[in-house]
């Protein structure tokens, strides 16, 4: 039991391991990985789609039986606090598998965004709009700036998603000079106020980095969203996809507001809305924890390339069976994905297996307690350098988890 708040062997192997790149090449990783592998099928990607789509709608039926079990445990004369407790545990049911579910219908929406549904382009974006739709997504937005994301993965100066604070950004005095309350006056928290920011990070994150560009890359002007057709995040032929968004969003809004006024708000808030914001919260803890965290590098453009970018992930076995089952091995095989990302995600667990024979101690694997690496990452990743070419998060007193070699020091 303790060992849910306790880092992972192999995240203190690599804590204590100093940081030299990987000398294997991206040549070599692509011949280890079979061609069959990239294979898509239509026909398997949808059996996987109405799985998911039944899974929630067996859900659904569950939770409208929720109210007449209750009624029918206070006609048998049960008590009334009882029935109550046995009330909100089917709904606490219900939240957290539906929430899982709707997670891994947005895995599969991301999965039609890299092309990896089938063959067909029309029917990657039919799946990808539709499910990403339904979770108030803008799909091609998304998709857009997500792809910028993987050609530019944890470069300082062009990644999209979790960029590093600089020192500066935080008006930090400089290294020399600083002093432990310097760090303290900025990061130091109370656990209450660590944790309040925390749930809010979770709950709201997703939608504040589509509406503000939050933790995304700090060269775009203030008001950057995912909305406007006009936003520096696209390119011009992008923009009536980003229209074709915005529709959806309405449609799907439309149909929302339908069904709150036939049903009642209290019901949409417990069917649809808790859902929602816990599909949000696994979204936003998956991606973050991809990309963030205090033994993986990030790269200015002098040493950055595709296959740093591409390694500097870490694989995690989020939710166990469930992460697998539902959420398609999207935490599990996140090295493999960035490293082929058109190879469909039933293949990647083999990817996978193959990537680890080739790059041994260059695999970055932790088995930490998903919620602890969530809190370590949270209060631990605070800002970077802004000089070096290859730089590790600095906590709030100024220190860094992991060392660079003494061959790439400088």
């Amino acid at each position: 039991m303790l060992n849910i708040f306790q880092d992972s062997p192999e995240y203190n192997k690599r804590k204590e391991t100093p940081f030299l790149p990987s000398k294997v090449t991206l040549a070599e990783i692509r011949a280890s990985v079979p061609k069959h592998l990239y294979n898509k099928s239509t026909v398997k990607s949808l059996l996987y789609v109405a799985r998911d789509i039944s899974c929630g709608l067996v859900a659904y039926k569950l939770a409208l039986l929720i109210q007449p079990f209750s009624q029918a445990l206070l006609l048998k004369g049960l008590d009334w606090t009882i029935v109550r407790l046995i009330k909100f545990a089917l709904w606490a049911t219900y939240w957290h598998w539906q929430g899982v579910i709707f997670a891994g219908l947005w895995c599969l929406g991301h999965e039609a965004g890299h092309g990896t549904m089938s063959p067909y382009g029309w029917v990657n974006h039919a799946i990808g709009y539709s499910l990403h739709t339904f979770l108030l997504v803008p799909y091609y937005a998304w998709r857009s700036t997500h792809h910028a994301h993987h050609k530019a993965t944890s470069s300082v100066e062009r990644d999209e998603n979790y960029v590093p604070r600089t020192r500066t950004d935080y008006g930090l005095p400089p290294a020399h000079k600083a002093q432990a309350r310097d760090y303290h006056e900025i990061f130091e928290e109370t656990p209450i106020y660590t944790l309040l920011r925390m749930l809010a990070m979770q709950a709201l994150g997703w939608q504040f980095y589509l509406f503000t560009n939050a933790m995304g890359s700090p060269s775009y002007p203030k008001g950057t969203n995912h909305f406007l057709p006009s936003s520096p995040l696209f390119k011009p032929h992008e923009r009536n996809d980003i229209i074709a968004s915005n529709i959806g969003l309405a449609t799907m809004s439309t149909v929302l507001w339908i069904y709150t006024s036939n049903v009642g708000l209290s019901t949409f808030i417990k069917i649809y809305f808790i859902p929602y914001l816990l599909a949000n919260h696994w979204i936003v803890m998956l991606t973050y924890l991809h990309h963030s965290d205090p033994t993986i590098p990030h790269f200015r453009n002098k040493e950055w390339s595709f296959l740093r970018g591409a390694l500097a992930t870490v694989d995690r076995p989020l939710l166990g069976w469930a992460g697998r089952f539902f959420l398609h091995n999207v935490s599990h095989d996140h090295i493999g994905h960035h490293l082929f990302s058109t190879i469909p995600f039933y293949n990647q667990p083999q990817v996978t297996e193959h990537i680890k024979r080739v790059l041994k101690e260059d695999y970055n694997y932790d088995s930490t307690n998903t919620f602890r690496a969530l809190y370590r990452t949270f209060t631990q990743c605070c800002f970077i350098e802004d000089d070096g070419d290859i730089v590790f998060y600095k906590n709030k007193d100024g220190e860094s988890a992991r060392a660079l070699a003494k061959s790439m020091a400088k």
